[in-house]
């Protein structure tokens, strides 16, 4: 009987034990406190600069590491395990601008603000008002040849663009986007941004696409609204201030001389309403056919 008991004495200590709740103290949950908010912190930053594309590219390549593990591939394990110094290194010179921005940012924030959680509703588009003052005011500057660029942000952060310009964070309308292009006026260089139904920045400076198959006719403004498209999934409005032609790029492809119906249909697929993609592929295919 005593074996018995020992033996079962010996089996809770060594497998039930364990499932004893440990004791909590306030430090612990003050520390798990601290920890969410400054990992949701860091998440934010990332997402909201460069460093989330970059992020995408490491985890693609862990994950090849992760197969060569799992089918035992020891070349590629060799490789991974000897430029795992180099790449740590490589990764904080990639980084610098982002994280001395953070640090700047961080420096400059009050403390409290730090455990402030951003608000903004997720996949937030904007509202049919928003589409038909945005064709309005583009054909209106066609008519009077005036030149604009209109970027129209979707889920991709233009955060490192929009700093680049002179803030606005004004409603939009046909009549402020005429004013804001008009010539000789200080905010008439460079491209707008807009997110749902304002306009964030105006002045900003956009990346010029490089595609060699773009038409030598193009000038500086096309190939910012195609360079801009090309490595974010904003839809760009272009008016040309030579011909007074309106043109969209997205996903790194410009269509040309679209009518104002086209650029409703566009804006509308955008907006993420409940339209098909083949109906934008279908305009899209029909402009390059022309």
């Amino acid at each position: 009987m005593p074996e018995i008991i020992e033996s079962i004495t010996s089996f809770i200590e060594r497998y039930v034990t364990w499932l004893s709740i440990p004791s909590i103290k306030w430090t612990d949950i003050l520390e798990v406190l601290i920890i969410s908010v400054l990992l949701y912190r860091v998440l934010a930053w990332i997402k909201e600069s460069k460093a989330w594309s970059l992020l995408k590219g490491i985890l693609v390549i862990l994950v090849f590491v992760i197969v060569a593990a799992m089918l035992s591939m020891t070349t590629i394990l060799w490789i991974a395990k000897n430029i795992f110094g180099v790449a740590v290194t490589a990764m904080v010179v990639v980084f610098q601008p982002e994280l001395r921005k953070a640090l700047e940012q961080l420096g400059r924030r009050k403390v409290f603000s730090i455990f402030q959680f951003d608000n903004r509703i997720a996949g937030e588009r904007f509202s049919d008002e928003t589409i038909n003052e945005i064709v309005r005011g583009a054909f209106e500057m066609g008519r009077a040849k005036t030149g604009a660029l209109i970027v129209i942000a979707q889920s991709e952060s233009l955060t490192d663009y929009e700093k680049t310009g002179i803030y606005l964070d004004a409603e939009i309308s046909s009549q402020l986007l005429i004013n804001i292009f008009e010539h000789n006026t200080p905010l008439h260089d460079g491209a707008v941004i807009v997110k749902g139904n304002r306009i964030v920045s105006a002045t900003c400076y956009l990346p010029l696409s490089e595609n060699m198959e773009l038409s030598k006719e193009l000038g500086t403004r096309h190939r910012a609204g195609v360079g801009i498209s090309e490595v974010t999934d904003s839809m760009t409005v272009i008016v040309s201030e030579e011909t007074g032609r309106v043109s969209v790029a997205y996903e790194g492809k410009l269509t040309r001389n679209v009518d104002p119906e086209q650029l409703k249909e566009m804006l509308r697929f955008v907006q993420g309403k409940t339209y098909e993609e083949k109906k934008m592929l279908r305009i899209l295919n029909r402009k390059a056919g022309k």
